[in-house]
């Protein structure tokens, strides 16, 4: 029987007001600011939530999150705290959930907040994923930050399937090699090209890519007076977003 691999120790460090996480390594898996511990700190993890720009957003709290990763919950707090979701989160290491439980305001699990201990890959391929989420976020990484974990259209067609007709996956593909193409290739192929848009890499070299279970385009009017509402009740810079992110069809053609 092959043995698992050993999971990396959890860290934590601070500075300037702000904690970050780390799997023992000096590479950042997370962070929150101790004043604004609901709030979201980092910019890519922000355009994680450009899911928001599909979805009308009085019918936000009625909505369905995913989130395979923890990460330092900032995701997992920011939809069921702010957004006031039914939360789900999958995680495979213990010590990721208890260190965000003491350093980085989790909650408890509640009826609205589901904490699952499990491997990613296979929890979402189980039945009672299928179709449920209205927002699925992927924030994989190993403690060596080189390239998602999880990233063959296998795994991104079973994101697919675990999304309601509305739903969307956000998924960060940053990388120190050439990863991004074959990535956005595996999630081209399990959702269409017309259903993939990607953002500008952020300056640390994030690149967010989202994509729709079916494809749709809101026009041009819709997705602005929705940016703007997503950053008045929510603070979060939405109308940048729409200067940043574009179809992938409209990208290679």
């Amino acid at each position: 029987m092959k043995t698992p691999p050993a999971l990396p120790e959890v860290n934590i460090s601070e500075l300037d007001e702000v904690r970050y996480l780390h799997l023992g390594t000096e590479w950042v898996q997370g962070s929150m600011q101790l004043d604004q511990p609901f709030d979201i700190h980092l910019e890519y993890v922000q355009r994680m939530m450009a899911w928001l720009l599909f979805v009308e957003p009085d019918f936000v709290p009625k909505r369905r999150a995913l989130q395979l990763g923890l990460g330092a919950a900032t995701l997992t707090k920011f939809c069921f705290k702010r957004l006031r979701m039914d939360t789900t989160v999958i995680e495979i290491n213990p010590q990721v959930v208890a260190v965000c439980r003491r350093w980085f305001k989790l909650p408890a699990p509640s009826a609205r907040l589901q904490i699952i201990l499990d491997d990613a890959g296979q929890a979402i391929r189980r039945p009672e994923h299928q179709g449920r989420y209205d927002a699925l976020q992927v924030d994989l990484y190993d403690h060596e930050a080189a390239a998602p974990v999880l990233d063959s259209p296998g795994f991104y067609a079973d994101c697919r399937d675990a999304l309601t007709d509305e739903g969307c996956l956000t998924v960060n593909l940053f990388g120190r090699d050439a990863s991004y193409e074959r990535s956005l290739a595996s999630l081209c192929e399990a959702f269409g090209d017309d259903a993939v848009w990607a953002f500008r890499p952020t300056r640390d070299g994030n690149t967010i890519v989202l994509a729709q279970r079916h494809a749709e385009r809101p026009g041009s009017a819709t997705l602005a007076a929705r940016a703007s509402e997503i950053k008045r009740r929510w603070g979060l810079p939405a109308p940048k977003w729409l200067r940043n992110m574009q179809r992938v069809s409209t990208q290679v053609s």
